[in-house]
């Protein structure tokens, strides 16, 4: 251990906690910095399927580490590939793609000719390079791509998005195909066509130009190695990352991401094994598209998923490529962080706090690292300092959430008071009761989503962007892979843990604290009048000794009820039976002298007083027979009626003067 914590706390170049660092949150900056491909990059299932070529559709959410796989591919493209493009749309060449239209092609169709003609254009841009480079000279069909290039002005770099404009007029007028033996695009038409058939017409003249490239270079050919007996290699990568940047929820960004699906399959059936495309998309827009060709893509998709383990070797990795390569899991988590943290173990305490990506895990390991070294000064994280970080990571997150869904769900962070100071179980009944308080404000300020903003619909919406999770048996299941959407026939939602302490909803359940100062207010210091002291009772059992055993038992009931309540989520039991210790602990340090300067029977009923407001809040929170909270809920109203009989009986009465 004294070796561990001195690797720890300081080594000859400074202490290890101020060398380590988790990397940037965007893999562009990651890749600059060097931290991505020190070793930072964790291989996964999604990176392996686009290496073999198997896949097409990367598949995540905001942050899952979509761009940190297309960043590598690149930087691994010279062992598997002819040469990698990275096609990156900004806003202008988002505008010229949505706006792109057609006569006589549906808004689909007609966009996924641009990107069917970009993909040429950057396959004919690759070819005139490679034949030179990796075959040592050029045949026909590459000569004429060179001047196809040189005659539309693709030859140069350029600005994208001025290419991409270029491109769009020709396709929409006529473009320079002599290259080809076509003059002005004359020749491809004995009678008129439509807008859609010209440019159709004339982008496959350009493929197939391309396509005869490819073969007479022997590219993608694996049994034959070209015009020139040149050795095989792998194909050209194709990849379209950040489509997020150009899209919006209306249907023209819709036909442009459909249309990109559509080119991509194209190219692929087109150019075999010369071409590899490779699409990233956030979960989000892709499962916001429907189009008839959809089923189509299944084999195509692979979708990005994180365990905990996974996010525990990323973790590890990517401390190692900071600090050093000695770093072992024990150093990590035992001397650089604290073992646990509220009683959990400290990695499953940040990653359960946290959405199942990379970005929000680097955020949060970054943050503990800051706080302690930066803040705090110290050369070791402590459990307070995770505590303190986690507060600020909650705020961050709650807003990049709403921030994450701003185009989708414009609405989003308007619902989050719906959950704020108050426990993180919530039945669809009391949120009913909370959304129906709040709609018609919403529908003012959202009209276009008013058929949305139901109770349904808000639970499916704060399901599918992770904000809450489902009860299912006797877990709790939040959005990710495969899992079914929330159903009509389930009834308990949990807030993320991610975002409790930024809404102030830390507990289970919303429960009011048994306060016995007004009691408490009555104790005059005296002697011990009365039958029982610190130590026990002295005498025989007197009115005093009844009453607290009483006491003690409504409470063990409760307790006893509430541990056989095996279908009421585990955290509302633990705020139960931490409320009904708190009662239990107050009877067990009652004051000695009670027989005459407390009274115990005001005790009594301030505790049945307690049950009640206990019983309500717990009905008012949806804790009823829905959340099998029902029998705990009738047992603690029982123990209030059974407490107030106690007490009245203690002045005299018969015990039913109290009332139920």
């Amino acid at each position: 251990m004294d070796d561990r914590r001195g690797r720890a706390t300081g080594m000859a170049d400074g202490p290890l906690l101020a060398q380590l660092h988790f990397g940037r949150e965007d893999a562009e900056r990651d890749v600059t910095d060097g931290l991505l491909l020190r070793g930072g990059f964790l291989p996964n299932a999604a990176y392996r399927g686009a290496l073999s070529g198997r896949k097409m559709l990367i598949i995540g959410r905001k942050g899952s580490g979509k761009s940190a796989i297309c960043m590598q591919l690149k930087a691994d493209g010279a062992g598997h590939y002819a040469g990698t493009e990275l096609i990156p749309p900004d806003e202008t060449a988002g505008e010229e793609i949505r706006r792109f239209e057609l006569q006589g092609l549906p808004g689909d169709s007609a966009k996924a000719l641009i990107w069917r003609y970009l993909f040429a254009v950057y396959a004919a841009r690759h070819l005139v390079a490679h034949a030179k480079d990796a075959h040592g000279y050029r045949p026909d069909s590459v000569k004429a791509l060179a001047r196809f290039l040189k005659q539309n002005g693709e030859s140069a770099d350029g600005r994208f998005g001025d290419r991409l404009a270029q491109a769009a007029r020709g396709l929409q007028t006529s473009l320079s195909l002599e290259a080809f033996g076509f003059k002005a695009g004359l020749d491809l038409a004995q009678s008129p066509l439509s807008e859609g058939a010209q440019a159709t017409r004339q982008l496959d003249v350009v493929e197939q130009g391309v396509a005869q490239a490819f073969a007479d270079l022997g590219c993608g050919d694996l049994d034959a190695g070209g015009l020139d007996g040149g050795e095989e290699h792998g194909p050209l990568l194709l990849m379209v990352d950040q489509l997020e940047l150009v899209w919006s929820a209306e249907t023209d960004s819709n036909s442009m991401v459909i249309g990109l699906l559509l080119a991509a399959k194209h190219a692929a059936s087109l150019y075999g094994r010369a071409v590899s495309v490779l699409l990233f998309l956030r979960a989000d827009i892709y499962d916001s598209l429907h189009f008839g060709e959809g089923d189509k893509f299944r084999g195509d998709e692979l979708r990005i998923a994180w365990t905990e383990q996974a996010l525990r070797d990323l973790a590890l990795a990517r401390a190692r490529a900071s600090a050093g390569a000695e770093l072992t899991p024990e150093i990590l988590w035992g001397d650089l962080f604290p073992a646990e943290v509220e009683g959990e173990e400290t990695a499953t305490y940040l990653f359960r706090r946290c959405l199942p990506r990379p970005r929000d895990a680097i955020q949060f390991l970054n943050l503990c690292q800051e706080t302690a070294s930066l803040i705090n000064g110290r050369d070791r994280i402590t459990e307070a300092d995770v505590v303190q970080a986690g507060r600020q990571f909650s705020d961050w997150k709650l807003k990049d959430l709403a921030l994450e869904y701003l185009v989708a769900h414009p609405f989003l962070k308007h619902l989050f008071p719906l959950f704020q100071n108050t426990g993180y179980v919530v039945t669809r009944t009391v949120l009913g009761t909370r959304f129906e308080a709040a709609a018609e404000s919403l529908h003012r300020l959202f009209p276009a989503y008013a058929d949305a903003l139901t109770v349904h619909g808000v639970v499916d919406v704060l399901y599918a962007v992770g904000f809450l999770g489902v009860r299912r048996g006797n877990d709790v299941v939040f959005a990710g892979g495969d899992d079914l959407p929330a159903q009509f026939h389930e009834t308990e939602f949990h807030l993320h843990p991610c975002f409790r302490a930024a809404l102030g909803a830390t507990s289970a359940i919303d429960l009011r604290h048994f306060e016995i100062d007004a009691a408490v207010g009555r104790v005059v210091q005296g002697g011990n009048q009365g039958g029982f002291n610190d130590g026990g009772f002295t005498s025989a059992p007197t009115r005093d000794h009844r009453l607290v055993q009483e006491l003690r038992r409504s409470c063990h009931s409760i307790l006893a009820q509430t541990s056989r309540a095996v279908s009421l989520a585990q955290g509302a039991r633990d705020e139960i039976t931490q409320q009904i210790n708190r009662v239990l602990g107050e009877v067990n340090v009652l004051p000695s002298g009670a027989g005459s300067t407390y009274d115990l029977a005001d005790h009594v009923l301030l505790t049945a007083r307690y049950f009640d407001t206990l019983a309500a809040q717990l009905l008012a929170g949806g804790m009823d027979d829905s959340t099998g909270a029902g029998d705990v809920v009738r047992r603690v109203q029982e123990e209030a009626r059974r407490l107030r009989r106690q007490a009245a009986g203690s002045y005299g009465s018969s015990g039913s003067s109290a009332g139920p």
